[in-house]
């Protein structure tokens, strides 16, 4: 299978289930002083999950392009000595910035 293949798969099976397809973000983010270059696909969220901005949708999922550049799980030393470490690559991912009711506990805590 192709990898454009598995990216359109896995994005269908999110919009299948109520998220919406949301274009990658640049790779330098333009409104993020902390950040140098785009390093994972919740970057361009930041903002939603730190309650600044709000969005016409509460979930989300992308197929971000990303810059290995370090930080805290930092393999930056591993890039070219693998096949699967690269200094370019894209994150697939699905977000929910839903609040969600306490009587309802979140199972990807751990909790339920």
């Amino acid at each position: 299978m192709k990898s454009a293949d598995i990216r359109r798969k896995f994005l269908e099976f999110f919009k299948a289930r109520g998220h919406r397809e949301v274009p990658s973000a640049p790779l330098v983010p333009a409104d993020d002083p902390t950040l140098l270059f785009t390093n994972a696909g919740m970057v361009q969220f930041k903002r939603v999950f730190q309650g600044l901005e709000r969005r016409d949708y509460t979930r989300a999922t992308t197929c971000q392009k990303c810059v290995r550049a370090g930080g805290k799980h930092n393999d930056l030393e591993q890039v070219g000595h693998t096949a699967r470490h690269h200094t370019f690559f894209e994150m697939l991912g699905n977000f929910s910035s839903a609040t969600t009711s306490s009587r309802r506990p979140s199972r990807t805590h751990g909790s339920g």
